[in-house]
């Protein structure tokens, strides 16, 4: 095909060897096509002493050519253009109309050498991908001026070209010259922030592709469109130096208390008429101040990386170097951050590279091949998800993961990534059946490409942000994932307690009856407590799905409901661990989790809820304050059961331990509706004890059941203790004891 049909029907795979400026012997020629154009003379600035050069029309290529002396390529030339019917182009790509028919902008092709000089670094460092791929601002290296470079990987694709507002989406008018490393870059000056563009690729057969939105791109447009926008990363200030210190701080003897948030429908707009979501400065007013108010420590949020459906709450994402759009622009989402560090309150994301949708702007098939996704389906289709699954053996897709990893705790400051679904990565075999999936070299079903590439997100994250964290959402027994990489671990910070979660819901939603039958569920937990460093999870995956809300959850009649939900928290606020709740859980809604409504604030006019509340705040600010209940949250000297064998009563008891042992909480839960009165409980030590939490108080909405607020111990031994206590459990209730 020659050069003018390659142009013309956007097939051009190598433009800067027929266009811009080309050496020839003591000259330079210079080509420029321009399907619209009449005539073409280029300009140079007047310091340059350049005459003007008419170019010529070479009806072989369809291509406009002249000839200018060597220096010309010193400065930045100007294409001036005639075209042959009135009005035909507009003022587009920056360039200036100077008739009804004439309009001018700057060649990027004149800029060959600068745009290949970003691929060279782009495989020394996995960050480098964020920094030299997708489309940058920068400036020429010839006179300064501003520009973008784009910079795409499609290695089997045929042609790439740039398409945009600033080129009313034409193919033609801007193809991409491709690299040996199979990136696609190009310098465009005069487009800058905020334009809209995509990339229209060829595959290898020459057919043309869903048009597709950029892979590394920072900021894109919603549905219908899907565009990527252009962003200027550099231009937020950051506010929050102080929390960024301050979080060097161990996190494994510090307090964690997690608000896993949903950010389209935790609240809604009043009168929202318009039906739109809270935007980022939106929630910044609302969400930071109740959750500093309830006493969490951290936000973890739903995955933010641009998603297309709304159904899919952020797990089927697109756009992983974009917060979504939804809630505004990224220095909205910048801003958001900075105002919860301003507040001492973490944020968290979840991030996914589990799996990602086929959608035709996104990743799959990307160039017409399997860039991405592992080619065959046994590995590269999910069946739970119906979506792709990365091909984590791949280098390129390695970097572009870990890339992802590093940018949102570079860019966005975030402190921490909970990475979704990582049993689903670790097993070829998960969730499928005989004979469709593909054993490893070993014959097993362990996908080392996954471990592999998990370890080394680990390591480049804590390599390079020390003080940031990674928690791995992993339901396996699958051993060492919060144990770091040298150790044979993962080398996440922490992992999801699925176990604790299953059994101790099992457990809570029994009868109490016939909870004696069901005693191990609440105790075993403890077999395998500090084997990981553990975060107790109930997420949004209970409230959601047919499993009703958490306080749906509970048996009885409404205030034994009630009741079991504040025995249940109490007794996960005392259980060693970091803790995590979904929102709506710290007001007992009562109706499962919908994404498409905000929580039931109305409740909250009514005391059961009010109380339900207040018991959250109480639990986050005794867990905060205590050392005992949270400084040894992954240490086995940090815990002892008292008694894990009182089936008969369904009754735990069992005392956690500051760092330096001065101070002892007894946590004594009594999973059943029945007081009791006389109850005796061994303790340690000769000592003192006050109560410090009662979840049957009425500031909880409880029976306000006597108790004894002080008291001393005896030399009377109970529980293969020495000394003992005589204290009153109130009807499903947890008491919170603590040395004095």
């Amino acid at each position: 095909m020659q050069i003018s049909q390659q142009l013309s029907h956007a097939a051009c795979s190598q433009p800067f060897s027929h266009l811009g400026p080309i050496h020839n012997k003591d000259s330079l020629i210079i080509r420029v096509w321009r399907p619209d154009a009449k005539s073409i003379t280029l300009t140079w600035p007047s310091a340059a002493s350049i005459n003007d050069v008419v170019l010529t029309l070479n009806t072989k290529t369809g291509v406009f050519e002249g000839e200018a002396p060597t220096i010309a390529e010193k400065y930045v030339y100007t294409v001036v253009v005639s075209v042959s019917a009135v009005g035909q182009r507009g003022n587009d790509q920056g360039e200036a109309n100077l008739g009804v028919n004439t309009y001018r902008y700057i060649d990027p092709y004149q800029f060959q050498e600068q745009a290949y000089h970003a691929v060279h670094y782009i495989d020394a460092a996995p960050e480098n991908l964020y920094h030299q791929a997708g489309a940058q601002l920068v400036c020429t290296d010839k006179e300064n001026m501003s520009a973008t470079r784009f910079c795409v990987y499609a290695p089997n694709a045929t042609a790439v070209s740039v398409i945009g507002d600033f080129n009313q989406w034409d193919g033609r008018l801007h193809p991409m010259q491709k690299t040996s490393l199979g990136f696609w870059v190009l310098i465009i000056p005069a487009v800058g922030e905020g334009e809209r563009y995509k990339y229209q690729i060829k595959d290898a057969q020459g057919f043309e592709l869903p048009h597709k939105a950029d892979p590394v791109g920072f900021s894109a447009e919603q549905y219908p469109s899907h565009a990527s926008k252009i962003f200027d990363h550099s231009r937020y200030t950051w506010q929050d130096s102080e929390w960024m210190a301050a979080r060097k701080a161990d996190k494994y003897h510090q307090p964690m208390s997690i608000y896993e948030v949903h950010l389209g429908s935790w609240k809604k707009p009043e009168n929202n008429s318009e039906q739109r979501y809270l935007t980022y400065k939106e929630l910044g007013e609302q969400l930071i101040p109740y959750v500093k108010d309830m006493g969490y420590t951290h936000i973890e949020l739903l995955p933010v990386s641009e998603f297309p459906f709304d159904g899919s709450w952020g797990y089927q994402p697109v756009g992983m170097f974009s917060p979504t759009s939804r809630f505004g622009d990224p220095d909205d989402f910048k801003q958001f951050v900075d105002r919860c560090h301003q507040a001492g309150v973490g944020v968290i994301i979840d991030w996914v590279p589990a799996h990602f949708p086929e959608d035709g702007h996104g990743l799959a098939r990307f160039d017409g091949s399997h860039v991405y996704e592992y080619e065959d389906p046994r590995k590269g289709w999910h069946p739970d998800w119906n979506s792709c699954i990365y091909d984590f053996g791949k280098q390129t897709v390695r970097q572009f993961l870990v890339a992802n990893a590093l940018f949102w705790l570079d860019k966005f400051h975030i402190d921490g990534l909970r990475v979704d679904a990582v049993a689903s990565m670790l097993y070829l075999d998960y969730s499928r059946n005989e004979g469709e999936w593909i054993p490893n070299v070993d014959g097993g079903n362990e996908n080392y490409e996954a471990i592999s590439l998990l370890r080394w997100m680990n390591e480049e994250v804590y390599k390079h942000y020390p003080d940031a964290m990674t928690i791995a959402e992993e339901s396996t027994s699958f051993p060492k994932v919060s144990r770091p990489v040298f150790d044979g671990g993962l080398g996440f910070g922490f992992k999801w307690n699925m176990g604790w979660m299953h059994d101790s819901l099992h457990y809570i939603s029994k009868d109490p009856a016939y909870r004696h039958y069901h005693h191990g569920d609440i105790t075993f937990s403890m077999v395998y407590a500090f084997d990981e460093n553990f975060v107790l999870p109930i997420s949004h995956d209970e409230v959601v799905h047919g499993k009703g809300s958490l306080i749906g959850k509970m048996p009885g009649d409404e205030w034994q409901q009630a009741a079991n939900l504040r025995c249940y928290a109490g007794f996960m606020y005392g259980h060693p661990g970091k803790k995590l709740s979904f929102m709506g859980n710290e007001i007992g809604q009562s109706r499962e989790w919908n994404h498409d409504s905000g929580l039931d604030w109305h409740l909250l006019q009514y005391e059961k809820h009010k109380g339900i509340q207040a018991l959250y705040k109480a639990l986050n600010r005794l867990y905060a304050s205590t050392p005992a209940l949270h400084e040894l949250d992954h240490e086995h000297q940090g815990f002892q059961w008292i008694d894990h064998g009182n089936a008969e009563q369904s009754i735990v008891s069992f005392v956690r331990y500051s760092r330096d042992k001065q101070q002892q909480v007894y946590v004594v839960s009594n999973f059943t509706p029945v007081p009791r009165t006389h109850f005796r409980l061994g303790v340690k030590q000769n000592s003192r004890l006050r109560l410090a939490l009662n979840t049957d108080s009425q500031l909880f909405w409880g029976s306000d059941y006597a108790t004894i607020e002080h008291v001393s111990s005896e030399p009377v031994a109970w529980n293969d203790c020495k000394e003992s206590v005589e204290i009153t459990l109130p009807p499903l209730a947890t008491l919170f004891y603590v040395t004095e």
